[in-house]
């Protein structure tokens, strides 16, 4: 299972490259383009006073998720038997346990991956209510936490639409470690994108990994998409992306989707290609890419958090992917846009 959540834009719209260097002009080197036979005509709407195809996409999308709370909910079993001795605790609270209580509230929330500055913050704003005299019973501290919770993931920006903007096509450049799961995110948000009524066109830039292209291919397939890989050994990841998205300009598609290859955050070098990358597709169409979204291994916890720093700050991060939810990649419903109401439902129910 997947969640999709958009990152505050506030953090991410004002980062400026960590790179000076001047960059080559390098030839393309020659593509194939792979049609399949299933297509489709897009249907976008282009008065200037109507309402804007991504923005009936996004409304589209997010309906979806409504529908798939229960696969939220599935998603988060180890996380919400953490937490279970919550209620355990809460059940016949009083005021002299405060302390004990609280303290073994702490030590769940630990566990559970919320991270030592958040888990202070939330456990003595509790106490604060507690001792003030605002929280009087146990069913009353526990709404008390799971708003705090709530207000922590929507402070800072509560929508999860992907921001397409209206200039076609609009590019979506996914990124992240090794083995984090991108190849398989990107297949899915093209069936769940092509369900939304758009046309999709994929970029296969992963060229370290020699297996890379043709599982993209297999996606392309299984997903009745269309894809661009290249057939020079060692082709630069830039020149793929760039004939991908030319391509889609050139042939009206709604979105273009590129792969890339899997680097470790810790390397500038390899993350220099990504500044590469995002320059290329900015020089075909003005203000791409319209979403850098960073895939993360959902089973790697805290560790997660310096991955997320680094992408950030190389080339502004816009969304992030959570795969492996439940251990596993599953099929290719379970990509589901983040809902932060539900997920805190999940994870406290």
């Amino acid at each position: 299972m997947v969640i999709t959540t958009t990152m505050a834009a506030a953090s991410t719209s004002s980062l400026s490259l960590l790179s000076n260097s001047q960059h080559r002009n390098h030839t393309p080197p020659p593509s194939t383009f792979r049609p399949v036979s299933n297509r489709f005509k897009c249907q976008a709407s282009s008065g200037g006073g109507q309402t804007g195809f991504f923005t009936k996409l996004g409304r589209l999308i997010k309906e979806k998720a409504k529908s798939d709370v229960d696969k939220i909910f599935s998603g988060f079993t180890k996380t919400r038997d953490n937490l279970a001795v919550i209620d355990e605790l809460l059940l016949y609270w009083n005021l002299a346990d405060t302390d004990r209580v609280l303290d073994e509230l702490e030590e769940a929330l630990l566990v559970s991956d919320f991270g030592p500055r958040i888990t202070m913050k939330i456990v003595e704003s509790l106490r604060d209510d507690i001792l003030a005299g605002k929280l009087k019973s146990g069913a009353e501290i526990k709404d008390a936490l799971k708003k705090s919770v709530l207000d922590l993931l929507t402070t800072k920006g509560s929508k999860t639409e992907l921001r397409l903007g209206f200039r076609k096509p609009a590019v979506i450049i996914i990124v992240g470690v090794n083995g984090g799961g991108k190849t398989t995110s990107l297949g899915k948000l093209a069936h769940r994108l092509k369900k939304g009524g758009s046309k999709i066109l994929m970029a296969a830039g992963d060229t370290f990994r020699a297996a890379a292209s043709d599982q993209l291919e297999i996606w392309a397939e299984r997903t009745g998409c269309e894809i661009v890989v290249t057939n020079k050994e060692k082709a630069k990841a830039s020149s793929v992306l760039t004939q991908a998205v030319k391509k889609g300009k050139e042939d009206g598609f709604d979105i273009v989707l590129c792969d890339t290859s899997g680097r470790l955050h810790t390397n500038y070098s390899l993350m220099e290609e990504l500044i590469a990358c995002k320059k290329a597709v900015g020089k075909i169409v003005p203000g791409a890419p319209n979403e850098i979204l960073l895939v993360l291994d959902g089973t790697t916890g805290l560790n997660m958090l310096p991955q997320a720093r680094e992408f950030n700050e190389v080339v502004g991060i816009t969304g992030l992917i959570l795969t492996k939810l439940d251990g596993s990649a599953r099929g290719l419903e379970d990509l589901q846009p983040f809902e932060a109401e539900a997920f805190v439902d999940a994870i406290f129910s």
